[in-house]
């Protein structure tokens, strides 16, 4: 259990570095030249978006690990954890290396040098075989099990696709280079999303107290249309790519099969508002109902950039960053904030510490929502100068934007604190929780 309370560590450590160079990525709006600053814009944006990314990744398998521990006390291949433990910090090592010597290539995403995916893929198919190793041993498997099971699986295959780009068939291809990165990136997310729903969904169980729901017809009827959604939903992130057009039809129509998931959130509020006075004082709790209402903002966003004609004006604005913000920040995190709550804080906290983690909570709320509403605005004026007859130039409807930028930075920057408060509580109660046992 001791190697899964280090994945956490990892986990949180990530996301504190992603957010610092987030920071300091959001620092280089104010300057003319994409070269000033401590680092390069080209250098800080992945550093921020492979911190955060694989702090995600990480810590929805230390969620997930851990909560195989509390449900099998004897655990089968509890030691190959270290493996792939080790096998990712020799990656993020290798990975961190790529980007500060500028060994890395000018693709969008998973720039850097092929090699350090290796270690990556490797520690996936450890995590397979040590969760199937304990999984099969029930006959009737709860609807997170299926979730956590098909999440890896689907991870390892579109992992393996995320790397023909190495073959030149694909490489010289711009089109089909495009429409891999694209597809490839949005379907690793969901991949990591069934990871974490579906400790959401355990979450739920432990704290209610009623293992049933998982066992629900809903719940299954979810997890499906989940599955459905990652494996033919990616199409709406390629409608600019000119590829087939039976794909963007496919993908449109898939897309807004979400609206269900939307509409049961929406009609499940309502016990939720009730269910939170009862566990309002509980830190895990109120994490958990964080993400879901972050669900029902950021699903909202989705299915609006979902809709091919709203795509066009939206695609490579910060439109999308806010959707990705939302869903790293506001859900995932926010899963794995409420998993390192429930595994490594202490049920009672004292008052101090209580009035203090309340207030970081609701600043975080505060901040993030101002924060992805600034980067929309900031999308939306784009937009309009994207598709306007005007001659201005993007230098001058840069400096336009300049008091919304200064917004923009201040806002990242409390923020980056607020949310580093958190982390930095949590990874020292995790050393403190192991002193003691």
């Amino acid at each position: 259990m001791k190697t899964s309370y280090w994945l956490m560590r990892f986990a949180l450590a990530l996301l504190l570095l992603g957010m610092f160079f987030g920071h300091l990525a959001s620092e280089s709006y104010r300057f003319t030249d994409a070269t000033q600053g401590i680092l390069p814009f080209h250098v800080l944006r992945p550093l921020h978006v492979s911190s955060a990314y694989f702090g995600i990744i990480i810590g929805g398998l230390a969620c997930v690990s851990l909560a195989l521990f509390e449900i099998y006390p004897n655990l089968k291949l509890s030691k190959w954890l270290k493996i792939h433990l080790l096998l990712w910090f020799i990656s993020i090592c290798g990975i961190f290396y790529s980007y500060f010597t500028k060994d890395f290539s000018g693709r969008e995403y998973w720039e850097f040098n092929p090699i350090w995916a290796l270690p990556i893929f490797l520690s996936f198919v450890i995590f397979l075989f040590f969760i199937l190793k304990n999984l099969l041993t029930e006959k009737k498997w709860p609807s997170y099990y299926w979730m956590w099971f098909t999440g890896i699986l689907f991870f390892l295959f579109v992992f393996l696709e995320n790397y023909l780009w190495i073959f030149p068939y694909f490489k010289n291809d711009l089109i089909s280079d495009l429409t891999l990165q694209w597809k490839v990136n949005g379907s690793i997310v969901g991949a990591v999303n069934q990871l974490l729903y579906g400790f959401s969904l355990y979450m739920m169980t432990k704290i209610s107290g009623n293992s049933e729901m998982a066992h629900k017809k809903i719940a299954f009827a979810l997890y499906f249309l989940g599955l459905f959604n990652l494996m033919f939903n990616w199409g709406h992130h390629i409608y600019l790519v000119p590829t087939s057009r039976f794909i963007h039809h496919l993908s449109y129509i898939v897309s807004m099969t979400e609206w269900i998931i939307f509409i049961k959130i929406i009609l499940d509020w309502k016990k939720q508002l009730s269910e939170s006075k009862k566990y309002y004082y509980f830190f895990p709790y109120r994490f958990i109902m964080a993400s879901e209402y972050w669900v029902a903002i950021n699903l909202f966003l989705a299915l609006l950039l979902s809709i091919p004609a709203v795509n066009l004006f939206t695609h490579g604005t910060h439109i999308t960053v806010a959707h990705a913000m939302g869903t790293t920040i506001g859900i995932n995190m926010m899963i794995i904030l409420a998993g390192a709550f429930y595994y490594i804080a202490p049920p009672l906290l004292n008052k101090l510490t209580r009035i203090t983690l309340n207030a970081l909570f609701w600043l975080v709320q505060s901040l993030l929502f101002l924060f992805i509403l600034v980067l929309v605005i900031m999308g939306v004026k784009k937009s309009i100068w994207q598709f306007s007859d005007s001659s201005i130039t993007f230098s001058q409807h840069q400096d336009s934007l300049s008091f919304i930028i200064v917004v923009f930075i201040v806002l990242g920057t409390l923020l980056f604190f607020s949310l580093a408060g958190i982390l930095l509580f949590l990874m020292q109660q995790s050393f403190i929780k192991k002193s003691k046992s």
